[in-house]
């Protein structure tokens, strides 16, 4: 029944996955913690302006990450309406991401990946965009922007890059040179403003730094929660499963959406080989690879015959999260 609730295509949807998340988030309101990041974790380009204004400022922190994770919600939902991923009107992605986040319980405090995944969804929504339509150059190059905006706040959303660039020769009909110009145009802009201001504030080596230590550094947590691999086995199994399923309907899906599922496919691909390239990766990224997931599964549950299995599974997920909530408790 919940499942059945959720993935309707009525309004009142979009008031009830902000709930979720606010009691998925209720415990780390009421009890805020303060995370230790490792170094350079969270000191990337553009996220010094939120430490410092949050600076001991816990319950802020964690109030912004639900916010932002509404609002990833809601851009979510923008752009499957949009471009109709799933040809059934559904509110399900908002939610569903809502709750796949929710598992990540270290992550509900202020993290450079929340900001960065909003971003990622403006350039995804502008590379959609351009599929059959005319000289997209003003949607190619806000891409670009928005991707490299994106990546000033989290560095390892430069492994997307590719896929932006291969993205663009899926999408277009006609090979243009100036396209991969553009998009590259539009990636290096806020990082050319950035690299200005550092120049004339004097802090070119204190970026430098933040840079390479973030790349660089191991994160400090990933390999040792053993909750979080038990979380991580049923997504991949879900994931596994939504891929069948995609494949199965892959004749009938309409051109664009064989488009954008590649698309997806290649962004999920390069957010776990970001884990073999860069060892400051850590579950941050899992936020990235909840994106094309979130699709996937939803259009696995929307489409699933089995009243019984849809319902068992999506319980089972809800279930595993709810646990993921007490797990530091007892691991």
């Amino acid at each position: 029944m919940i499942l059945k609730l959720l993935k309707s295509k009525r309004p009142i949807n979009l008031l009830i996955f902000p709930g979720i998340a606010l009691l998925f988030w209720l415990k780390d309101l009421l009890h805020p913690f303060s995370y230790s990041f490792s170094p350079g974790e969270n000191n990337t380009v553009l996220c010094g302006f939120f430490n410092e204004i949050t600076d001991g400022l816990d319950f802020v922190r964690v109030l912004i990450s639900l916010v932002f994770v509404v609002f990833i919600g809601v851009a979510i939902q923008v752009v499957n309406d949009r471009f109709s991923f799933i040809y059934i009107r559904t509110k399900l992605p908002a939610s569903l991401f809502v709750i796949i986040v929710s598992g990540f319980t270290q992550l509900h405090t202020l993290f450079p990946v929340f900001p960065a995944t909003l971003f990622l969804l403006f350039a995804l929504f502008n590379l959609f965009g351009t599929f059959e339509k005319p000289k997209p150059y003003d949607n190619i190059f806000n891409t670009g922007l928005f991707l490299g905006i994106g990546t000033l706040f989290y560095l390892n959303l430069l492994i997307l890059l590719p896929a932006f660039i291969i993205g663009i020769v899926i999408l277009s009909h006609e090979s243009n040179r100036r396209y991969y110009a553009i998009l590259l145009i539009g990636y290096i802009l806020p990082t050319i403003f950035t690299l200005s201001y550092a120049f004339i504030s004097d802090r070119v080596p204190e970026l430098f730094l933040s840079v390479t230590t973030g790349f660089s550094n191991p994160a400090n947590y990933f390999h040792t929660n053993i909750p979080l691999y038990v979380f991580f086995s049923f997504l991949i199994l879900l994931t596994l499963t939504g891929s069948i399923k995609i494949m199965q309907q892959y004749d009938s899906k309409k051109v664009s959406t064989r488009k954008y599922f590649t698309i997806f496919l290649i962004i999920f691909i390069l957010s776990l080989i970001s884990f073999i390239l860069f060892p400051g990766t850590s579950q941050e990224m899992l936020i990235i690879a909840a994106v094309p997931v979130t699709y996937l599964i939803s259009n696995l549950f929307v489409f699933m015959k089995s009243k019984f299995w849809s319902e068992f599974l999506f319980l089972l997920l809800i279930g595993i999260v709810i646990f993921m909530q007490i797990a530091e408790k007892i691991f």
